[in-house]
């Protein structure tokens, strides 16, 4: 290890590089508090940029440096002749003293180590004026001015490294202004992070200043800096540089950095919250003195006889490295500064420093900041690539390694959904994953509802109760409160497990959304979840959608991405080493696991994604089968209510969205409805009406489930406008039944029994319908007391509110076997498919376990 922790062969931090190389570790093991950058890092169009730019890579660079020059004299307000971009400001601070022709350099101490080096390498002699720590190591203008002589070169920093002590602007011009023979060089390479701070460029012809870029806009290995001079000196450092020094790259850069001004107020002000944060998290530690600054760094002295190395070393060992102030001139080995980084990081370093220095104040502090759930994240390259299911799975795999496990969704869009024993309205897929955890469905799974009931509308669903339909424009200005329920059930729920799996929606690669994403990268974050990226191989074009997502988020968000699920894999997994290889060069992240294709796997679909794209058609081997067609809803919600029906041998399911050939079947379902009005209209257009009223009078069987059970009705009443602008729309009149939509959403949880057949059922029911009926003859008897649904003189069309009705075996096969009676076919008279979803979710984990790298996943949830 080398004796001072990260300091380079130039006497300077922020050698993590070396670090890393002696202590054979990554790059992100280790957290570099020793060199001064953004804490936001980055602006986010920078991968973007540099990709564009490559092109521009065949081509030397502009020798001129002309758009960067224009852009920064635009930036600081001078004439373009003033300035003069450089490969970062070290460049011009060691080429100016050589060129201004001064005898003497004069410079306040304690202050950037390399003011002095590069005038004595020049030639030039050097005077230092103290700064005194009882004056907070202000520049005391009288005592600096007491030292001055006509020729001198004056270079001290505004805010001043390592102090972080702001000179105001005014004292600068006063003394420029008292002392007009003295060339006074300010180093203004962190004024950018405070808030209206005031350069003093162009602002006196003896005043000089250089500026760090890649300090500020978080790019130091780009290298950028520029210096604002009066043009005779400009000319003369112009005269005296080498052509091409700053690359296609960083000037390109340049120019777009000085035009993002969000991303510059945004710095400044999370540098401040950030710096604002630390220092009352430290005060609190007595074996510290913290000094007040302006910069985005700290300067601290230890005050109970360690030295800042022998700091340096234990935290080191916690990951942490700082920059050592005993190489300053006017500082000694108490000194050390450290960095303002992400709000994480700095909570790390407090801990870490209490760690070190104060261990009663951390235990106390554990005591009462409980740690953060090891949690993980599926999240995919799009929708419907398979994040649900792989979720469910690590649940189930996570339960039977013995760790307590929930799952957790921000928010869902689904027409599919179901409701708690509570009466709360919450995600089918969250359900299916709290099965899996063998958990009872909780809303707090699942905070936030979007069901689409239009193009651009849905109503939302917050912690299991209805607060309205909203627009996009609407739910947007919502977004802060959903996020902030969002957080109170996650932190609620994490509260009593031992681990969470989280999943995303979509994918986080939508440059459109990420603005207001709550449920991607901002939830992994929120939660400290290490993301599993899932892409769909089955679709093609798996590894194009890992490299094309990975280059359009943003560095705090590949940050979390810990690796790579290629889903839905047919063949032989060997055969895609090269693709991997590719991965882990272009991306820096393995490929953690080929899943193979799940056919026939027994769950509930994730979404309406599958069923809209034919997983629901199912066709019979059986000889002696029934035939039933299910009406594709443009707002269809709870298809899954005839999930059950897949598994059945001797049934054909076909989704279908004409009526042509509807008189094949033998029985129709009309599902449940998001808009029944809307979908009422959809049979009317489609022409499905006559033909369904052909197969009643034939005898054939038609059924209706909540919304598809308004529509067998004579009428469906919208007065306040619910679902359309205040309508009454006349339905099917398969029914003697009208149906009024009201304000109030029915959620209930039911178990009752089937009146014909004297069998059990069970299942909820979610409906803003009242439906009467004045010959009422009813389907089903609650427990709970009241009967639900009605039917026809001959009970084979009917209809009921009950969702999951079928999901009772020994109700369905009657069902089926009375349909088959019908047909002239014997009945089977058994259970011959239970719907068991244990099984599916034993055989669901069996398979991802073992072709997952689960060894690395537990290392990703550090369990």
């Amino acid at each position: 290890m080398t004796e001072i922790p990260g300091r380079n062969r130039t006497g300077h931090g922020g050698n993590i590089h070396a670090v890393l190389r002696e202590a054979g570790q990554d790059y992100g093991q280790i957290i570099d508090f020793s060199a001064n950058i953004n804490p936001i890092g980055p602006p986010e169009w920078l991968r973007a940029m540099v990709s564009r730019e490559l092109e521009q890579v065949l081509h030397y660079p502009d020798p001129d440096y002309r758009q960067l020059v224009d852009s920064i004299a635009r930036y600081t307000g001078v004439s373009s002749e003033m300035v003069i971009p450089a490969n970062g400001s070290t460049e011009l601070l060691y080429l100016l003293p050589r060129v201004l022709g001064c005898q003497r350099a004069v410079i306040p101490v304690p202050s950037y180590i390399d003011y002095v080096k590069a005038v004595r390498q020049a030639g030039m002699d050097v005077v230092t004026v103290p700064l005194h720590e009882q004056n907070g190591f202000a520049i005391d203008s009288e005592e600096l001015g007491r030292q001055l002589l006509d020729n001198d070169l004056v270079i001290f920093g505004s805010p001043n490294n390592p102090t972080g002590v702001l000179v105001p602007a005014e004292t600068i011009l006063a003394l420029a202004g008292d002392f007009p023979k003295v060339t006074f060089l300010i180093d203004e390479a962190f004024l950018d992070f405070v808030i209206d701070g005031e350069s003093v460029a162009g602002k006196r012809d003896n005043i000089l200043t250089l500026n760090s870029m890649t300090k500020f806009f978080g790019v130091p290995g780009l290298r950028l800096g520029f210096g604002v001079f009066p043009t005779e000196i400009a000319a003369k450092l112009q005269n005296g540089m080498p052509p091409w020094t700053i690359n296609c790259i960083a000037q390109s850069f340049g120019v777009a950095c000085l035009k993002d001004t969000d991303y510059q107020q945004q710095s400044r002000e999370t540098a401040q919250t950030f710096r604002a944060k630390l220092i009352a998290d430290l005060e609190g530690c007595q074996q510290l003195r913290l000094y007040p600054s302006a910069a985005n760094y700290l300067l601290i002295r230890l005050t109970n006889g360690t030295t800042s190395p022998q700091l340096a070393e234990q935290l080191l060992k916690h990951g942490i490295l700082i920059r050592c102030c005993d190489n300053y001139e006017g500082l000694d080995d108490r000194y050390f500064r450290i960095a303002v980084r992400t709000a994480a990081e700095n909570e790390r370093m407090v801990e870490a420093l209490t760690t070190c220095l104060a261990p009663d104040i951390v235990a106390t502090r554990r005591k009462v900041q409980r740690p953060r759930t090891p949690a993980i994240m599926f999240q995919g390259t799009s929708s419907n690539a398979g994040k649900s299911v792989l979720t469910a799975a690590m649940c189930r795999i996570l339960l039977q390694d013995g760790v307590r496990v929930a799952p957790f969704k921000a928010q869902n869009m689904s027409l599919n959904s179901f409701v708690t024993l509570n009466g709360e309205e919450m995600g089918r897929a969250q359900v299916v994953q709290a099965q899996a955890a063998k958990l009872d469905p909780d809303v707090r799974m699942n905070p936030i509802l979007l069901k689409p009931n239009s193009d651009t509308g849905s109503q939302i669903i917050v912690k299991g109760k209805p607060v309205g339909n909203m627009s996009v424009l609407d739910y947007g200005k919502y977004k802060p409160q959903a996020w902030q329920a969002v957080r109170e059930c996650y932190d609620s729920l994490a509260d009593e497990y031992q681990a969470i799996v989280l999943e995303g929606a979509g994918s986080p690669g939508e440059v459109n959304l990420k603005q207001e994403d709550i449920v991607n990268m901002k939830m992994a974050a929120y939660a400290e979840a290490p993301v599993l990226l899932v892409g769909d191989i089955d679709r093609g074009g798996v590894y194009a959608s890992f490299v094309g997502t990975m280059e359009v988020l943003a560095p705090w968000e590949r940050e979390l991405i810990g690796g790579f699920v290629v889903n839905r894999f047919r063949g032989q997994a060997s055969l895609l080493e090269d693709a991997h290889r590719y991965l882990i060069e272009h991306t820096g992240r393995e490929a953690l696991g080929v899943v193979p294709y799940l056919s026939d796997l027994g769950l509930p679909e994730e979404d309406s994604v599958s069923f809209k794209a034919g997983s629901f058609n199912r066709a019979s081997k059986e000889q002696e089968s029934i035939r039933i067609a299910l009406l594709n809803f443009p707002h269809i919600s709870n298809f899954t209510d005839v999930e059950p029906l897949l598994d059945e041998p001797d049934v054909t399911l076909s989704v279908v969205d004409s009526p042509v050939g509807l008189d094949q079947y033998d029985l129709v379902i009309l599902p449940g409805s998001k808009n029944v009005i809307g979908d009422l209209r959809f049979v009317q257009d489609k022409g499905f009406v006559g033909p369904l009223k052909q197969l009643a009078e034939s005898g054939k069987e038609i059924v209706g489930i909540c919304g598809g059970y308004q529509i067998l009705g004579r009428s469906i009443a919208d007065p306040l406008g619910i679902e359309s602008s205040k309508a009454t729309i006349d339905a099917l009149g398969l029914l003697n039944l009208t149906t009024e939509l009201k304000a109030e959403k029915r959620l209930v949880r039911q178990q009752g029994t089937h009146l014909a057949s004297g069998l059990e059922v069970f299942g909820y029911e979610i409906h803003h319908g009242i439906s009467v009926s004045p010959d009422h003859a009813p389907v089903l008897k609650f427990a709970s007391g009241g009967f639900c649904g009605s039917g026809s003189n001959n009970h084979l069309v009917w209809g009921t509110y009950l969702h999951g009705i079928f999901d009772s075996d020994s109700f369905r096969r009657w069902f089926l076997d009375s349909v088959r009676e019908r047909k002239g076919y014997p009945k089977l008279g058994r259970i011959v498919a239970p719907y068991n979803l244990e099984a599916a979710f034993d055989r669901l984990a069996d398979t991802v376990r073992s072709n997952l790298d689960m060894e690395k996943v537990y290392q990703l949830l550090k369990l």
